[in-house]
């Protein structure tokens, strides 16, 4: 007989309403939507080499890129935290706020451009542009910056060993370059590369069941490749306005049809990297499901099942940082010429 402690145990789970699909043949269906994580995103025009990197690294790294010398590209894309600051919007330049939230680096180099509204081309392009924005950085312009690298001592012998045979090698070409170069191998491979690689055990029956989901949703009508989006620009608001103030990518086309347009986010590692959406309001990851579901999909809702296994799909996303591809590296020292903080 069971004693009175065992009779009041839990009661047993609800029986899953959607069964767990077959690995193998939910596999050959997502083979047509998505693709494993390369180890790096190269690029033809930025050849990847060590030395680069590794003076890509030390300015990722470096307040003295920023006018005060209190902020660094690692600020606002902390990369021991999935490349983000979890801010709705990140502070700037004496603590000033700019107008979207702040996506993630990792995998960004893969993504059809950069930044919410695509203004820049690669991430080779977007280096700079924290930099020299007074909200950010703050440097007064790109001149300032080559000022500021070239008045700490260090990194002269640097730019010489990534920049062979350049006579003038600290230049803001290629300081966007060695930042380029170091964030192409900021690539995070998850669970579910191994899935598409055909592990079959990678994903635990609810990631399944959210992939089958995910795909019937329609969400692979953007989120697709390797980085589950990064591919296209759309509309926020396929069934009913989203309400922003903010134009989108029209502020860089000027195209009356691109109002309200913005890059669609990769989601790779969407769970470690709240809050969401360009304006940060949607502050957990089921608030942001709950998003798409009214503003994007047809049906208007998500059940709660539903959203259990969405996230469980996209828990799966979650990669691997390479803690020693990140680690912070020992910059260069000052010299006496070195360029000074400015608060103002």
């Amino acid at each position: 007989m069971a004693s009175k402690t065992e009779s009041k145990s839990e009661a047993p789970k609800k029986k899953a309403s959607r069964p767990v699909p077959s690995a193998a043949q939910l596999l050959e269906t997502a083979k047509k939507y998505f693709s494993p994580l390369p180890a790096t995103a190269d690029s033809p025009t930025n050849p990847i080499t060590l030395e680069k990197v590794a003076l890509g690294r030390i300015l990722y790294y470096d307040t003295r890129l920023s006018k005060n010398h209190d902020l660094s590209c690692n600020s606002c894309h902390k990369l021991d935290d999935y490349g983000v600051d979890h801010e709705a919007t990140s502070p700037g330049h004496k603590k000033q706020r700019g107008e979207r939230n702040t996506p993630t680096v990792y995998n960004a180099a893969m993504h059809i451009a950069q930044f919410w509204d695509g203004r820049a081309t690669d991430v080779e392009d977007q280096a700079l542009k924290p930099v020299t924005n007074p909200v950010e950085m703050a440097l007064a312009d790109e001149a300032a910056c080559v000022a500021s690298v070239k008045s700490v001592p260090g990194y002269a012998d640097l730019f010489k060993a990534a920049f062979p045979g350049d006579p003038d090698p600290c230049n803001p070409r290629n300081i966007s370059l060695a930042i380029g170069a170091f964030e192409r191998g900021l690539t995070t491979p998850a669970p579910f590369d191994d899935f598409l690689n055909g592990n079959m055990t990678a994903l635990n029956s609810d990631a399944l069941r959210g992939l089958e989901l995910f795909i019937e949703l329609n969400c692979v009508s953007c989120h697709t490749g390797p980085t589950l989006g990064g591919t296209m620009y759309q509309k926020l608001g396929a069934v009913k306005p989203y309400e922003t103030k903010d134009l989108g990518r029209f502020k860089v086309t000027n195209k009356p049809e691109d109002k309200y347009v913005f890059k669609v986010p990769g989601l790779r590692n969407v769970a470690k990297t709240a809050p969401y959406l360009h304006d940060g309001s949607a502050k957990e990851l089921g608030d942001a499901l709950d998003v798409m579901a009214e503003y994007q999909l047809a049906k208007g809702k998500l059940s709660d099942e539903e959203k259990t296994y969405l996230i469980a799909f996209l828990d799966s996303l979650t990669g691997k940082i390479d803690m020693d591809y990140i680690k912070l590296p020992e910059l260069p020292a000052s010299g006496p010429d070195t360029i000074k903080p400015d608060p103002n």
